[in-house]
């Protein structure tokens, strides 16, 4: 019997796509594996092995053997120095061998037999790593790279007598794709950041004692002491002690958290004051750090739509670029022109049209742009989702949590009733109500209890879906709505009042007892301290239609909207009717965002565009199921997902123009004899370069 143990492994020298096709060529054949996945940004391998017939050892060893040695623990790659990594070092001595040789030549030291072989000396240096990936990936995928124009572009001109053209080539050439791999550990920057956030030990309690054990072995239910500015290795409940807690790391937001016993905790959290005791609720495995580095790395490798055409046409335009530099070569000269001129530019043809820089025009820009977002507590799961923010023209918002603290409180409890005290009607409602979970109950509940009320507990309760409740205390008939769900027999004297509350922004619910009307009670839900700001600044973002969808009453979404200064609002809204909305939204503008708590507002985001669940921290559906997750409840972190992204589609469609500008431009001087080998290998290199920094400018500051 099968016996699949799941395996997630970081290796070194895992640097780029290249590499991650020589991992997979490798292992893809061996029995016992299965579930293969290579994510070259993070330098990691995951798979699914039997056991039985290949041990963790065997497949150990077997990466080792590829180059790809296993990391222990918690350790992420690096990149050797340069003088000890061999990518560097070939390309070096072929460019120190080029440069002696040109030396040499040009004081008239060496003959031409003695130069051309030090020249291919430097080509064959030079070019062995790529040269080989060029020859592995044609016979073992069937597939024309970037690496094969190269490698028969640099063959060809040695051939041809351009000794010193070839290893011009090839130098500069591998000393930019030797370079890449260091481009590729600065994307690491967030992942590596996240993952010194936890500490590597924990003081934990065992039978009376402290032990210190490493992070990786806190099991749930165990407790552990944090001291003041040490850092909580896993999350928990605080159990004993008051502090005030740095959350900074996890949610993005500045300011410390108060925190008393019964508190959630999370992981990579510093406790600034106080010591505590906490029981961990999660497996160091599990915890929250844990969980965003795995979903960076995801959201890392997931492709957004421009990425995949780009690569689709990679796929099919290298093979055309060598046909085509075939053609060039062999057409002019059958109709009568010079054989070696021909050949001379169907090689600078081939080095002029490699779309290196427009490969790498998306990927580096899109990895740099998910790891800064997760910095600032905000998990962004993937290029297709940074490119629809980035084309989004309408945000729309759930009210209660999003717009609003998402704690109501009663403000207004009035009886309609001769007889019927305000004390006695909340005691009747809250009764009624301790057996519901909507928000509003709770709000009615609290606020019982601050007047301190003993409530009899409900003898029978009934849930009105959409409407309210009903429920039998102390042998009466409470019924607990909305006022539209009461008949107009006896209400209609308190219709104004009514909605006079409303449009003050409050959520109203009308009580019958034994089905005569007996009070009212109103709700309001405030708003966040910064809402204001942040609606305005989101819509400095470029965002045309701000849209509020609530299912509260429409007197009370229009007060908030604005107050907020919103576009639109639509309201008394099921969840069914807010995705309905949304869908009716994206056909009529396109590009819809929606923003919720991610479980209640479920429908919703999944049918928006992108779906964004705020204060995500802590919680798994939310993490699991949004598009973007923001980690705290803070709407500014809304504002940062969309300038990150606006921006990096800007660096992406600059890094695409530079790109084919530069190709076109070569291409035509390669046709008509304008531009020399190595001036082709020069402009293809230096817009490699260009391309790689500009797309690392989303690991700084972004603005508008």
């Amino acid at each position: 019997m099968a016996k699949e143990t799941k395996i997630e492994w970081r290796v070194q020298n895992l640097d780029c796509e290249n590499e991650a096709k020589k991992i997979r060529r490798g292992l893809e054949k061996l029995d016992g594996l299965s579930q293969l996945k290579i994510y070259s940004s993070a330098a990691k391998i995951a798979a699914e092995i039997d056991t039985e017939v290949l041990s963790e050892d065997e497949l150990k060893a077997r990466l080792d053997s590829l180059g790809f040695p296993v990391l222990q623990g918690r350790e992420i790659a690096t990149l050797p120095k340069p003088w000890k990594n061999p990518k560097v070092v070939t390309a070096a001595l072929s460019g120190i061998i080029l440069a002696l040789t040109w030396l040499a030549e040009y004081f008239s030291l060496l003959g031409e037999p003695v130069s051309t072989a030090l020249y291919s000396a430097a080509v064959l240096i030079g070019g062995y790593f790529f040269g080989r990936e060029a020859i592995e990936e044609l016979f073992a995928e069937f597939n024309i790279g970037i690496e094969m124009l190269m490698a028969v572009a640099a063959v060809v001109a040695l051939i041809t007598g351009q000794s010193a053209e070839a290893a011009t080539l090839v130098f500069l050439y591998s000393i930019s794709e030797a370079t890449e791999g260091y481009t590729e550990e600065r994307t690491r920057s967030a992942i590596r950041a996240l993952m010194d956030l936890a500490p590597k030990t924990a003081f934990v309690l065992r039978d009376g004692q402290e032990l210190e054990i490493p992070a990786e072995e806190l099991q749930v239910g165990d407790r552990f002491l944090v001291r003041p500015g040490g850092s909580i290795p896993t999350d928990g409940i605080i159990r004993k002690g008051t502090a005030a807690i740095d959350e900074s790391t996890v949610t993005g937001e500045s300011i410390p958290v108060q925190k008393s016993e019964g508190a959630q905790v999370f992981a990579g959290s510093i406790n600034q004051t106080g010591a505590l005791e906490i029981e961990a609720t999660k497996a160091f495995h599990d915890n929250t750090i844990s969980r965003i580095i795995h979903l960076v790395e995801e959201a890392q490798e997931e492709k957004g739509e421009s990425q995949k055409i780009i690569q689709r046409f990679g796929r099919k335009y290298s093979p055309a670029v060598l046909a085509t530099g075939i053609l060039i070569a062999v057409v002019p000269p059958m109709l009568g022109a010079a054989w070696q001129d021909w050949i001379t530019r169907a090689t600078i043809f081939i080095v002029s049209a490699a779309p290196c820089a427009l490969v790498m025009s998306i990927p580096l820009t899109v990895v740099a742009a998910i790891g800064t977002a997760s910095r600032r507590g905000v998990l962004i799961k993937g290029g297709i989702y940074l490119e629809r923010l980035a084309r989004s023209t309408v945000l729309c918002f759930d009210k209660t949590g999003t717009l609003t603290r998402g704690r109501p409180e009663v403000t207004d409890v009035e009886s309609v009733a001769d007889g019927l005290s305000t004390q006695e009607l909340l005691a009747y409602v809250a009764a009624a109500e301790s057996r519901s979970e909507h928000p509003l109950a709770g709000a009615i509940l609290r606020h019982a209890q601050n007047q301190g009320l003993q409530l009899s507990p409900p003898d029978a309760f009934t849930a009105l879906p959409g409407a309210g409740l009903q429920a039998t205390v102390d042998g009466h008939t409470v019924l607990v709505a909305r006022p539209d769900y009461f008949q107009e027999d006896g209400w209609a004297a308190h219709k104004q009042h009514i909605s006079d509350l409303q449009n003050a922004g409050k959520t109203v619910v009308a009580v019958s007892l034994d089905d005569q009307p007996a009070g009212i009670l109103a709700i309001r839900d405030e708003l966040r301290p910064n809402a204001k700001e942040a609606v305005l600044r989101l819509r400095s973002t470029g965002l045309k239609r701000l849209i509020m969808l609530t299912g509260d009453n429409e007197g009370t979404a229009r007060a908030i909207a604005g107050e907020l200064g919103l576009d639109a609002f639509f309201a008394e809204l099921r969840p069914e009717d807010k995705s309905t909305k949304i869908q009716e939204l994206n056909q009529e503008y396109g590009g819809v965002v929606m923003v919720g708590d991610g479980v209640n507002d479920a429908p919703a985001l999944a049918a928006a565009s992108v779906g964004v669940a705020m204060g995500a921290a802590g919680t798994d559906v939310a993490l699991e199921t949004a598009d973007v997750a923001l980690m705290a409840d803070d709407l500014s972190k809304l504002e940062d997902a969309l300038r990150l992204s606006r921006k990096a589609q800007r660096l992406i469609k600059q890094n695409i123009w530079l790109s084919v500008s530069v190709i076109v431009l070569l291409v035509a001087g390669s046709l008509s004899g304008a531009v020399s080998l190595p001036l082709a290998v020069l402009g293809h290199e230096l817009s490699e370069f260009a391309v790689i920094g500009n797309g690392l400018r989303m690991l700084g500051r972004t603005s508008a």
